[in-house]
C-alpha cells in the first residue's frame, strides 16, 4: 500500500523531547545540501539530541570553513560507522535531495532504517513514500530557506545563532546565484534581512565560499572557456565538455567545478547551458537555462536526471563523445523551443 508522506507539522511537538538523530544531504554536496544540514544541525543541538551528520561522499573543501563541517562523516570512508548511526536513529532527516538514489552507496541503508525519515527538499517528483513527514515545495529558492521556514513554523525563531545564520545564508545565497535566480522571491530577501539583523556578517561567508581557491583552478577555468565551450548559435545553446586529461593536468577537486555552467549563460542569446565532466565511471551533466526553457524535463528525457526548471542534472555511462554527440541530437530535437533565429 502506497503510503502518505505526512507534513512536516507532525514533529513539531516532538522537537524538543532528546532523540537519536541522522542528518544527511545528496552525494557530493553543494553549498546549499550543506549549509541546510549544518544549519538544522545546529539548531537542533541544544535541545540536547544526540545528532550525527552524515554525507554520502565528500565534498568541496570551501565547505570547510562552516561551523560543524568538521563533524561530518563521510559515509564513504567511514561506512560501517555510519551504517550504525542510521540504523539506530530515531529521526534521520533527508535535506536536499528527495530520492534515496541520490545518496549513491548509502541508499540501501536509509531505505531499511527504521527510524523516521523526514523529507526537507525543494526538487520536482520526490519519492514520497520513502519518508514518514515532510515538505517539499518546489516554489522555494533553496532548501537552506525550507530550513530557516521550520525553525519559524515550529516556534523557535529566536533560537537562530550565528553558527545557524552562516550555514543558511551560504545556502540560499549559492543556490540563487547570489540572489539573482528567478527563484529569488521577496520571502529570501526577508529571510536575509532577518539574518542581517541578526549578526550575520554575510561578506565573511562570500569571502570563504569564493576567495579560497587555487591558481590551477582559475587557470582551469581560462583553458576551459578557450578550448572546451562550443557554442551553437543556431540553437542558442552552449555546451562545455571537459575530459578526464582536463581534471588530472589542473588537479581538479571536488567541488572545483562548481559554477562553471553558468558562466555561458553571460553569452548574448544563450538560453541553454551545459556542462559535461568526463568522471571516469560516469559522465556527470549540469543544465542551467533561461526563460520557458524547462532543463528539469530535458534532463530527465535524455540524461537520467532532473531538478528544477531552470536548473537541473544528469549522467551518463556513455563515453564523452558519445554523450556530446546525444547533446547535440537532443537540442535539434528542441529546436522549436530554443531557436529564435529567422532565417
Amino acid at each position: 500500500m502506497l503510503r502518505i508522506m505526512k507534513h512536516i507539522s507532525d514533529i513539531y511537538q516532538e522537537i524538543s523531547t532528546p532523540k537519536k538523530i541522522v542528518i544527511t544531504m545528496h552525494q557530493k554536496p553543494d553549498g546549499d545540501a550543506m549549509g541546510s544540514t549544518l544549519g538544522l544541525y545546529h539548531f537542533l543541538l541544544p535541545f540536547k539530541h544526540e545528532i550525527v551528520v552524515i554525507s554520502p561522499t565528500n565534498w568541496a573543501s570551501f565547505l570547510d570553513w562552516m561551523p560543524g563541517c568538521n563533524e561530518v562523516l563521510d559515509y564513504e570512508k567511514m561506512s560501517t560507522k555510519a551504517d550504525a548511526f542510521i540504523q539506530a536513529a530515531d529521526w534521520i532527516f533527508c535535506l536536499d535531495f528527495n530520492t534515496l538514489s541520490r545518496t549513491k552507496n548509502m541508499e540501501s541503508c536509509l531505505l531499511n532504517a527504521p527510524g523516521k525519515r523526514i523529507l526537507i527538499d525543494h526538487h520536482q517528483q520526490p519519492q514520497k513514500d520513502a519518508f514518514y513527514c515532510g515538505i517539499s515545495d518546489t516554489s522555494k529558492s533553496s532548501t537552506a530557506e525550507m530550513v530557516y521556514d521550520f525553525i519559524n513554523a515550529a516556534g523557535y525563531n529566536q533560537n537562530i545563532d550565528s553558527n545557524i545564520s552562516q550555514c543558511l545564508y551560504a545556502g540560499v545565497m549559492t543556490d540563487t546565484g547570489s540572489f539573482r535566480f528567478p527563484s529569488t522571491s521577496a520571502s529570501v530577501h526577508e529571510m536575509v534581512s532577518d539574518l542581517l539583523k541578526k549578526g550575520l556578517q554575510q561578506s565573511v561567508v562570500h569571502e570563504n565560499l569564493f576567495d579560497n581557491f587555487t591558481e590551477n583552478r582559475l587557470r582551469f577555468i581560462g583553458n576551459t572557456l578557450l578550448n572546451r565551450m562550443e557554442v551553437f548559435y543556431e540553437y542558442n545553446t552552449a555546451l562545455i565538455a571537459i575530459t578526464q586529461q582536463d581534471l588530472i593536468k589542473y588537479d581538479i577537486k571536488t567541488g572545483d567545478t562548481e559554477g562553471l555552467v553558468n558562466y555561458p549563460l553571460s553569452i548574448e542569446g544563450i538560453k541553454l547551458a551545459a556542462i559535461v565532466i568526463d568522471r571516469g565511471e560516469e559522465r556527470k551533466c549540469s543544465f542551467r537555462s533561461k526563460g520557458n526553457v524547462d532543463v528539469n524535463t530535458f534532463a530527465r528525457k535524455y540524461f537520467n536526471g532532473g531538478g528544477h526548471f531552470n536548473a537541473a542534472g544528469g549522467f551518463s555511462k556513455d563515453p564523452l563523445e558519445k554523450v556530446i554527440s546525444d547533446f547535440k541530437i537532443a537540442i535539434s530535437e528542441n529546436k522549436d523551443i530554443l531557436s529564435t533565429y529567422k532565417f
